[in-house]
């Protein structure tokens, strides 16, 4: 079945909606903590993936691998950055402070791109970041009054690695070498699950926990990344952008009303400035670039 433009949005949508229940299923978890949640949430990602990933790029997709560039070894190195440091994060603060910490990708691609690759950024993104910036201000000075800082600032490390993959594929892109972003998503969450495992000793997890993280490995981490690069194919960056933003809404209100956490005022009035600042800038580029002829 060809995958249409209406198609790819509703698919995104519900790719959106995967990524956002990280945050309600780990409130619910009986006694994993910590980095015992991020190993097991990633070996159950790269066992998924060792069953998708052949009937996606056929049975010498593991052999590819092997011989894959720099560029695609790195990509790995910062999917697994975002995996470990998401998951983190989540048992270390609260999970509308990652999302909005998170959304920040965007901004923080821009600006690592221009200086790493000397991509041109627009007055607006240059006016959105600096929006942005003031409200993740906002959001963290409670925090670092109160001395909780330090979860954001592991959330933080998710989109400075994510920014870093984009940059390096592009950049590879450019060069005639295009990295193979599922396959690069295995080798992260095998890398994730390695770097955690000695940190994870002694196990606590209960066989209830172990049927959550078996979730968030497959369906909210393997299965939505593979969705979303096929939706990749069909839809352009900025509707990409903007249904990915999805995540933080519904991770928030998920998490709101199947774990009781509720936002504080400075997550609001900073989350709002952050994704006001991120769906403006998206728009008049789209305007823009549709009235260039």
């Amino acid at each position: 079945m060809k995958l249409t433009h209406n198609r790819a949005v509703v698919l995104m949508v519900a790719v959106a909606f995967m990524w956002s229940t990280a945050g309600v299923v780990s409130r619910h978890l009986d006694a994993a903590r910590s980095f015992e949640v991020t190993f097991w949430r990633a070996l159950f990602t790269a066992v998924s993936l060792l069953f998708i990933l052949p009937l996606m790029r056929g049975r010498t997709v593991f052999a590819d691998i092997r011989h894959a560039g720099r560029a695609f070894w790195i990509s790995g190195v910062c999917w697994s950055v975002m995996f470990t440091a998401y998951m983190v994060a989540l048992t270390m603060t609260s999970v509308a402070n990652v999302l909005m910490t998170m959304s920040l990708g965007p901004l923080m691609t821009a600006l690592i791109a221009r200086m790493f690759i000397g991509h041109r950024i627009a007055l607006r993104t240059w006016v959105a970041i600096a929006v942005a910036g003031f409200g993740i201000a906002y959001m963290y000075a409670p925090q670092i009054a109160g001395g909780e800082l330090l979860g954001s600032l592991v959330a933080l490390c998710v989109p400075i690695a994510g920014a870093t993959n984009w940059t390096v594929t592009q950049n590879a892109h450019a060069q005639g070498h295009d990295v193979d972003l599922v396959p690069a998503v295995f080798v992260g969450a095998v890398i994730s699950a390695l770097v955690t495992l000695p940190l994870a000793y002694p196990f606590a997890a209960t066989a209830h926990d172990l049927g959550l993280l078996a979730y968030l490995g497959v369906f909210q981490l393997a299965i939505p990344c593979v969705l979303s690069v096929l939706c990749a194919r069909v839809l352009l960056a900025p509707e990409l952008s903007l249904l990915a933003l999805l995540e933080v809404l519904f991770g928030i209100l998920l998490v709101w009303l199947g774990a009781g956490e509720a936002p504080g005022t400075t997550v609001w009035v900073g989350g709002t400035l952050v994704l006001g600042a991120l769906v403006a800038n998206e728009l008049l580029g789209w305007k823009q670039r549709s009235q260039t002829p």
